[in-house]
């Protein structure tokens, strides 16, 4: 209990004074704000500039194969003659991509203010802002179509977009390349990124001669981010950094994971997903939303805005993934199950509405009871220190109910701080009864006069 004092004037001191090691004073202060704002006035200029030319991109027709089209935006003929039976035309198309295009770029570039405006005195927020004020420019084609000289900027912004973006999420949360060996892998992804951006010629780029060179290079590059961001978690983070490191993990993981889904989801039903379908459009909106998930969920944890909320984001991320996965399994198995049956009854190849009902039925029925059952196992697998603190205090609050004796119920009321709190020291003041507290008061006036009486 001694070292308790000085132990939490440590805990109290410690994040204040990292806090100041990242903070920008003075003429660096300066240069690097205007840095920084030079590049993000560069990539808006160069983006705003790439439009006419994406614009003339767009609305030529991809006459080549299905391989060669894939990737550049540009419509088949078949595909122009599905949107025509949408009663929709190329001109729409060119507009609706150019808009989702614009919006992506404006959500990377308003999270980049806003973490400029207010924390632009801090190292990692700073090096955040400018990764999200250069990273649009990296999936913007028109800017390959430039004339010379805006071709070679938009390269040095791509460049350094890229580098910008591996680099913060080496350094996250803390600022700083822990462990120190991953320098060195930043150093490889800087050489790479060179010779892509800046020798775009088999003969001079051997990462084009070599597709297993590039692989052996890239992957780990991202692999490591990966790696370095759970030692980090389990080693070196504080709370607080941990909470941060939990947003940009959630935002990432979901953007990714939900790409992935609608990639997997396209594998099984090809038809519905075809270029110039109403899915493929409802599927490039959903593309470039979850891609915006990304810098909100880097702003957020840059800003400490609600940092704690991410815990009940995830947990209820966890359980109603699973929740719709395991419903959405069930109903389709109820259909093509209940289909087979009703054939081979009534000889009828055909859907029932019936089928669809009463799945639909099972379905409704099956909410709550699954939904509370795997919340139970999310909280008893993931938050297990959670699930146990709320199982004692339901065993305590049953025996409060029933127990009569202050000394047993003072015990098992430490025992339940305890266990669940985990503090460093635990005190209990119990308040005497009204009648000793009267009791008292009486005997302190006949104290005082006999007291008095002597003098």
């Amino acid at each position: 209990m001694n070292r308790l004092p000085g132990s939490a004037h440590h805990a109290e001191s410690f994040e204040p004074r990292s806090e100041t090691e990242k903070r920008l004073r003075g003429y660096r202060l300066v240069l690097v704000r205007l840095l920084c704002l030079t590049l993000w006035v560069v990539s808006v200029g160069l983006f705003v500039a790439s439009i006419p030319s994406e614009f003339a991109h767009l609305h030529l027709l991809c006459t080549g194969t299905a391989a060669a089209c894939n990737g550049t935006g540009q419509l088949t003929p078949g595909d122009v003659r599905r949107l025509h039976e949408l009663g929709l035309s190329l001109d729409f198309y060119v507009i609706y991509t150019l808009v989702l295009l614009s919006m992506f770029a404006l959500g990377y570039w308003l999270v980049a203010a806003l973490l400029f405006w207010l924390k632009s005195d801090d190292r990692l927020a700073l090096l955040a802002a400018v990764s999200l004020a250069t990273f649009p420019i990296v999936f913007t084609p028109g800017v390959h179509t430039l004339p010379w000289p805006w071709w070679f900027l938009a390269h040095v912004i791509i460049f350094l977009g890229l580098l910008f973006f591996f680099l913060f999420f080496y350094v996250f949360p803390s600022g700083h390349f822990v462990p120190r060996w991953t320098r060195w892998v930043f150093v490889v992804a800087l050489m790479y990124s060179g010779f892509v951006y800046f020798f775009p010629f088999p003969s001079l780029n051997p990462f084009y001669r070599s597709q297993v060179l590039n692989d052996l290079i890239i992957y780990p590059v991202i692999g490591g981010i990966v790696i370095v961001q759970i030692y980090r978690y389990r080693r070196v983070s504080s709370p607080a950094q941990r909470q941060q490191t939990k947003w940009v993990v959630y935002g990432a993981s979901m953007g990714v994971g939900g790409y992935l889904v609608l990639n997997i989801i396209s594998l099984f039903f090809p038809s519905l997903f075809q270029t110039g379908s109403l899915v493929s459009l409802i599927e490039l909106a959903a593309v470039s939303g979850l891609a915006l998930l990304v810098p909100f969920s880097i702003g957020f944890a840059i800003l400490r805005s609600r940092l704690w909320d991410i815990d009940i984001l995830i947990n209820r991320t966890l359980v109603y993934g699973i929740l719709t996965g395991i419903l959405a399994l069930i109903y389709f198995g109820c259909v093509v199950l209940l289909q087979h049956l009703v054939n081979g009854v009534t000889g009828h190849v055909g859907q029932s509405p019936l089928i669809i009902v009463g799945s639909t039925l099972a379905i409704a029925a099956l909410f709550h009871p699954l939904r509370r059952r795997i919340q139970r196992i999310i909280d008893r697998r993931f938050y297990r220190r959670k699930y146990d603190a709320a199982k004692t205090l339901e065993a305590f609050s049953a025996a409060l109910r029933n127990e009569v004796d202050l000394n047993q119920l003072r015990e098992q009321l430490i025992a339940v701080v305890e266990e669940t709190m985990q503090p460093m020291h635990v005190s209990l003041w119990l308040r005497p009864p009204e009648q000793s507290r009267q009791r008292n008061t009486q005997l302190l006036p006949t104290i005082d006069e006999e007291e008095r009486v002597p003098s």
